[in-house]
């Protein structure tokens, strides 16, 4: 494991690298938490031969955190993604992440297709979140732009506490954020652009595993199984809960493997994309390999 910056423009974006080898998989962390939500994924896909980045934004993390809401949204966030991409001289490799991360990543398959060659995509947040993002991020809006003075300790008090369990930590990590910081994200992220609109998501032609999950306003499974039908080259996957993935990952874990294999010995052996697919709630205790192919 190497931890690393990479300059951009006035700022600094920190990465964690994994591995080594030529096929390469970029890790993007949701909104206000960090790449250290992916200290178990990582290194368990690096033991299976990948190179593995995990990225830190702007304004999350290890990277720099100017108080500037116009750095935060989603071109923003490609722009940044861009940058790590091109100086660490990476060959076109699969992007992705969770929910931001998600998001990020559709992003930078619109605006710069030749950067990567395949999306892992859980928990995207598009059009059926509307509602959802607003009850849920205005009240954190507000609590950050009129708390800072009780904030301000209370961060400082869980950045000095230990990391102990993955699960805890991600939702500590939105604690250990600072208040002025993490305002100005959710101000840009509320009032900018969120996603590419459906009409640039359809142009997208490069093989995706989308994976959603029942009961979440936030993330509601209709934005993953729109964004399934508008991928011509997608995979859909159903979680058992948001839970699944950090508790039980293997079914998860083994999907992802399952996926990243294919997309690397596709672009080896011919243009063609991997298999699409769809594998439900219904399906969802049955191996990887039953999923029912969707013509």
């Amino acid at each position: 494991m190497r931890e690393d910056w990479v300059e951009f423009e006035d700022w600094r974006l920190g990465y964690t690298e994994y591995g080594t080898g030529e096929r390469v998989v970029v890790l993007v962390h949701g909104l206000l938490m960090n790449r250290r939500m992916y200290d178990r994924l990582a290194p368990a896909l690096a033991e299976q031969g990948y190179r593995v980045i995990t990225v830190d934004l702007l304004g999350h993390g290890r990277s720099d955190r100017p108080p500037d809401m116009r750095l935060y949204n989603m071109p923003g966030f490609a722009k940044q993604l861009a940058a790590v991409l091109e100086r660490l001289e990476l060959d076109r490799p699969v992007i992705g992440g969770t929910s931001l991360g998600a998001n990020v990543s559709i992003e930078l398959a619109a605006t710069y297709p030749e950067l990567s060659r395949g999306l892992f995509l859980e928990m995207p947040v598009l059009d059926n979140a509307l509602v959802g993002a607003v009850l849920i991020f205005t009240p954190a809006l507000l609590g950050l732009r009129f708390g800072k003075p009780l904030l301000g300790p209370l961060s400082a008090l869980a950045r000095r506490l230990p990391r102990t369990h993955l699960l805890a930590d991600i939702l500590l990590d939105w604690a250990r954020q600072d208040a002025e910081s993490s305002s100005a994200v959710l101000e840009g992220v509320l009032f900018g652009r969120t996603a590419p609109p459906s009409e640039e998501r359809r142009r997208i032609d490069q093989p995706a595993l989308v994976i959603g999950h029942p009961a979440d306003p936030l993330h509601p499974f209709s934005d993953s199984d729109m964004l399934y039908e508008e991928l011509a080259g997608s995979r859909l996957v159903e979680a058992s809960s948001i839970l699944e993935w950090r508790l039980a990952p293997e079914r998860l874990d083994s999907e992802l493997t399952r996926f990243l294999g294919d997309v690397y010995a596709s672009g080896e052996r011919s243009t063609d994309a991997p298999e699409r697919s769809r594998d439900t709630a219904e399906r969802g205790a049955q191996a990887p390999e039953q999923a029912r192919a969707v013509q």
